[in-house]
């Protein structure tokens, strides 16, 4: 496996010391800044063909700036990795699932994600480099399993809710329907090209369009439900 290589704390320069001409002291913005650019680095070319050379430019900061900050390539590119998982995680508990009834509230969820993933492919590109790199780097990551359990939590109220209400059939595992949920939305967005030359009239200039966003909140809700009007 992988493993994240970081310059031991005593060879680190200071932030004065990389400080770059031009730019304020603002330790913050300075590293959102390289995660953003960082971002579309990694997406577009995966970890292999990101240059650190190429980011440092377009942030007008220096190597040693992002080395200070991220310790190596390996550990930018998993702060990136962490970064996308805890922006959509902290918009997803902005939601208030919990204010509607449990119908709402799921296809509240999927539209959420569908529409999330249309308009972030870097998010999506992310995760297919991450999975060739079989989960290598992600499996090193702190907060991954933290956040990405309170999406599971999140579900979980919503569905038993609904079974208590005799809305949802009961046996079903919230993870399992998260999977689900993840399936249909990031498939919408990982397959647009090939599966839009394949079949030319799902083709999209634009945003993904591969299934449908109404056909996807339909199926969750069939998946989950006794029964649900045509």
């Amino acid at each position: 496996m992988n493993q994240l290589v970081h310059m031991p704390e005593a060879d680190l320069p200071s932030p004065e010391m990389v400080k770059e001409p031009g730019r304020t002291n603002d330790p913050a913005r300075t590293m959102a800044e390289i995660l953003a650019v960082a971002t579309h680095e990694f997406a577009d070319k995966g970890l292999s063909g990101a240059r650190i050379d190429a980011i440092a430019a377009a942030t007008r900061t220096s190597k040693r700036m992002i080395y200070y900050y991220f310790g190596s390539k390996d550990g930018l590119y998993l702060a990136v990795l962490e970064e996308a998982y805890r922006r959509m995680r902290a918009i997803e508990s902005d939601l208030h699932l919990d204010d509607l009834p449990p119908t709402e509230a799921l296809q509240k969820l999927v539209e959420f994600t569908y529409d999330h993933h249309r308009d972030n492919e870097d998010f999506i590109r992310l995760v297919m480099n991450e999975n060739i790199q079989r989960g290598d780097y992600l499996r090193q990551s702190h907060s991954i399993q933290q956040l990405n359990t309170k999406a599971i939590e999140s579900v979980r109220d919503v569905y038993d809710r609904g079974v208590a209400q005799g809305l949802f059939r009961s046996g079903l595992d919230p993870v399992d329907i998260h999977s689900a949920i993840s399936a249909f939305t990031f498939f919408n967005v990982s397959n647009r090209h090939t599966f839009g030359l394949i079949f030319q009239d799902r083709a999209s200039q634009d945003k993904a369009n591969t299934l449908k966003r109404g056909h996807v909140v339909e199926l969750i809700l069939r998946f989950v439900s006794h029964s649900i009007s045509a």
